[in-house]
């Protein structure tokens, strides 16, 4: 891959870990994918790889107050992937096979970036898994509208697209968080097949054992072609309402609450289910009062670390 050396790139590691060259045989492994060429409303989650790590060191020794473990031994970070910037599909000839050699030695966590990145790697995971995938949608778009305000793909398709590429099993799909406008083809189009979808308003006012019934029914939708099904969680960081993630590029009003996202993670990332990585997606620092949205995206992905290894997963 040429490298595209950009000065957005980030140089500091997730938790101050080895990076991927220092710690080569590490089970678990963080990549950004500094990449926002297909936002439709607010430009910046190319600095959002950047915002996530250095977000990371305020973790200090990363021991997990639940799981009572920490990343920081089994963690190594591959930097941010060198990316072409103005061309989709550029960018994605570039990222798939990337992604592909990273997926076979490491288990991964990516930090992007905005959400078109996922198309390219459930693509990479589908070939090297050879099998389609149970996803976890966590967002506040459906993702499965058929074109980007005119153009074939983007951050706002690529769920329709996976779908119909058969990278992943619709009615294996759970989104949460879901609420933006949007037409019932495109709102519906995973329940439509099978899959489950909690709005935002499913789930208002709901928290703690509150949300047990969520977390039975995601069990149950990610499990239905059998407990050995390879899962993927991909969180879109404005599932969260824009009062605990302002800086992203689409905010929606009326979204989830850091503590009912954590409570969600903590019960759902440590199930004995065959996770096989996951992302962090549309965090735009220029938008970011106080860091809030960086700090909360660390936590999710220290969260899903810290619940794998919990798991004794590797």
């Amino acid at each position: 891959m040429a490298n595209h050396a950009f000065a957005f790139l980030a140089s500091s590691t997730f938790c101050k870990v080895p990076t991927l060259s220092q710690r080569p045989d590490a089970p678990f492994a963080a990549a950004g994918l500094a990449w926002d060429g297909c936002v439709t409303n607010r430009p910046g989650a190319r600095f959002g790889p950047q915002a996530i790590r250095v977000a990371s060191h305020m973790l200090c020794d990363a021991t997990h107050p639940l799981f009572d473990t920490t990343p920081l031994d089994v963690l190594a970070d591959a930097g941010d992937l060198a990316l072409p910037n103005t061309s989709l599909v550029d960018m994605r000839s570039a990222l798939e096979p990337a992604a592909a050699e990273l997926i076979a030695g490491h288990h991964m966590v990516w930090l992007g970036g905005d959400h078109s990145i996922t198309l390219s790697l459930l693509r990479a995971y589908h070939r090297r898994l050879g099998r389609p995938l149970a996803v976890l949608h966590f967002d506040a778009h459906c993702d499965t509208w058929s074109d980007h305000f005119g153009e074939p793909s983007g951050h706002g398709t690529w769920v329709a697209e996976a779908v119909e590429e058969g990278l992943m099993h619709a009615d294996a799909c759970v989104q949460i968080g879901i609420r933006s406008a949007a037409e019932r083809a495109a709102r519906d189009y995973i329940p439509d097949r099978g899959g489950c979808l909690f709005s935002a308003r499913d789930v208002r006012g709901k928290d703690g054992a509150g949300l047990a019934d969520v977390i039975a029914a995601t069990h149950a939708t990610l499990t239905r072609h059998g407990t050995d099904t390879p899962v993927y969680l991909s969180f879109d960081i404005d599932c969260l309402d824009p009062s605990f993630a302002p800086g992203t590029g689409t905010p929606e009003p009326g979204g989830l609450s850091s503590s009912q996202v954590l409570t969600l993670l903590e019960a759902l990332c440590v199930m004995p289910l065959n996770w096989v990585g996951m992302d962090c997606v549309e965090v735009s620092p220029p938008y970011d009062h106080a860091e809030l949205s960086s700090n909360m995206a660390a936590h999710i992905v220290w969260t899903y670390l810290c619940a794998r290894i919990a798991a004794g997963a590797n």
